[in-house]
């Protein structure tokens, strides 16, 4: 098999290998399948870790998982390279991550590289779950990792905001005051009741149990550094993917593409935030390329050649940022070129970072029109929707309202030299060019995905949806209007009136 050194082709390092991805059905790890089927074409084989979920058995959830257009271009190019992934039955839930006797050996056997990506992404979630999701899996990961006959890498997804008691976050690794273990032992054996009091002990100026949780993971990939070959990737906010295999695709709402969306279908009206804070995006087809040039370069030298753990921050610390304020600008008018269909009212969010208004814009803005709505609804025996979901919107602000309202900088020195370093025939398939990376455009395109990937809608009914638009626009004006001669019509029968005017 070849290892090869600094300068080999990084398909060569992945070919004929093995690889385990925990995490392959969420969003970072349906890219990182993706990525390797179609750029490493002569990998080995890829299992990937799956829980039975919502009544689908683990092939059902992979094909479930093949069926998404991500995965287009690879069907298009090369259908035959889906044969490669094959599903392991294991939840990181679980102690020892779930997984079969036999299937355990297996991967003893065969795996020599190890992406662990598998996390809890709730920030809202108890201890407890947090812990067994995001901590006691690394510990019990790297366990299993320590048995590997031929493992060349383990590389551990971690994230910047572990450490967001700093304002300036280095790629190296930081020092905790808690013992995981002793964390792993609490939540083990307490129960629910006895850990919620625990909990702000234990999380301290950690804003929830996810960056707790992931902080702790990373001491727990440190510890087992000392015989295992390991990797830490710190992503930011990872959202739509930059150009790779399509431009503006992404599976979920979380983020700012969400939050573009619900400004844009006219439910979300305000949002908790600083306007002046400039949030750190990174896209994923960007943080994955990451994850497999520094496995590949931590992979083409032997343990005993280099026995210290790497650290880098997969950041957006030199690409041209873009606050708060200009995001929701910039959405307004993205929301006019290409609008959402169906929208439910005309595009208009308010900004604070004043919690009393922003509690009193969301009885206003939010809950009121969706009770009334509701209540139409309801005579017209339709399910009621809109409060339901604006209680969602509203937890979303709520769980995202710390890192909305902060701002830190995260340096990725290492990582951009990595990416300045790539050979011609590496950067072809790897590179990103980071210092002409155009904002606007990304975020262009990544509205233009949310319709496509998300909303499922048509880019050809474009001129239907702006015209949709233009009648919520008049409708919205229409009603501003009337609120203000019904406001005009009640002072005025109360001589109010005319007491305002003599004043």
């Amino acid at each position: 098999m070849n290892k090869g050194g600094a300068n080999t082709f990084i398909p060569a390092f992945y070919a004929g290998r093995s690889i385990l991805i925990s995490g392959g059905t969420g969003f970072i790890g349906k890219a990182l399948c993706e990525k390797l089927l179609r750029s490493c074409p002569d990998v080995g084989e890829i299992f990937v870790l799956i829980r039975p979920k919502k009544g689908l058995n683990i092939n059902e959830r992979l094909k479930k998982m093949l069926d998404n257009k991500l995965f287009d271009v690879l069907r298009s190019e090369r259908p035959s390279a889906f044969n490669k992934l094959i599903p392991i039955h294991g939840d990181v839930s679980l102690e020892g991550l779930g997984l079969q006797p036999i299937d355990r050996e297996m991967l003893i056997e065969r795996v020599s590289i190890i992406f662990h990506v598998a996390a809890s992404v709730r920030f809202d979630e108890s201890l407890r779950e947090a812990v067994f999701n995001n901590t006691r899996s690394t510990r019990d990961i790297c366990i299993l990792a320590e048995k590997m006959k031929k493992l060349v890498v383990f590389l551990h997804v971690s994230s910047t905001y572990t450490q967001t008691d700093k304002p300036v976050v280095d790629e190296t690794l930081y020092p905790s005051d808690l013992d995981w273990r002793e964390v792993i032992n609490v939540a083990e054996h307490f129960d629910e009741h006895i850990l919620k009091t625990f909990t702000a002990k234990y999380l301290g100026t950690m804003p929830n149990t996810y960056t707790f949780t992931k902080r702790l993971a990373e001491q727990v990939v440190s510890d087992y550094s000392k015989s295992l070959p390991c990797v830490i990737v710190r992503p930011s906010i990872v959202i739509s993917t930059a150009f790779d295999p399509v431009k503006g695709w992404l599976d979920n709402f979380n983020g700012p593409v969400g939050m573009l969306v619900g400004g844009g279908k006219g439910i979300l009206r305000v949002v908790f935030i600083d306007p002046i804070v400039t949030s750190d995006f990174m896209p994923v087809d960007v943080a994955i390329k990451t994850m497999l040039i520094v496995a590949w370069k931590r992979g083409i030298k032997t343990f005993t050649e280099d026995n210290t753990i790497h650290v880098y921050n997969c950041s957006g610390h030199d690409v041209k940022g873009i606050n708060m304020k200009h995001l929701i600008e910039l959405g307004f008018k993205l929301a006019e070129e290409v609008p959402l269909d169906n929208i439910i009212w005309s595009p208009g969010i308010t900004t604070t970072n004043s919690r009393l208004f922003y509690y009193l814009v969301v009885l206003i803005m939010h809950i009121l029109p969706a009770l009334f709505i509701d209540s139409i609804l309801k005579l017209f025996r339709a399910r009621p929707m809109l409060l339901k979901l604006q209680r969602k919107v509203y937890c979303a602000n709520s769980a995202l309202a710390f890192f909305l309202t902060h701002e830190w900088q995260f340096t990725n020195r290492k990582l951009q030299h990595f990416f300045d370093d790539l050979s011609p025939e590496n950067n072809k398939d790897f590179g990103f060019d980071y210092r002409n990376f155009n904002i606007v455009h990304y975020f262009r395109n990544s509205v233009i995905g949310a319709k496509i990937y998300l909303l499922n809608e048509d880019m050809n009914h474009l001129e239907a949806a702006k015209l949709h638009r233009k009648r919520m626009d008049w409708l919205n004006k229409i009603t501003k209007m009337l609120f203000v001669l019904i406001v005009l019509l009640i002072l005025y029968r109360r001589n109010a009136l005319s007491y305002i005017w003599n004043f």
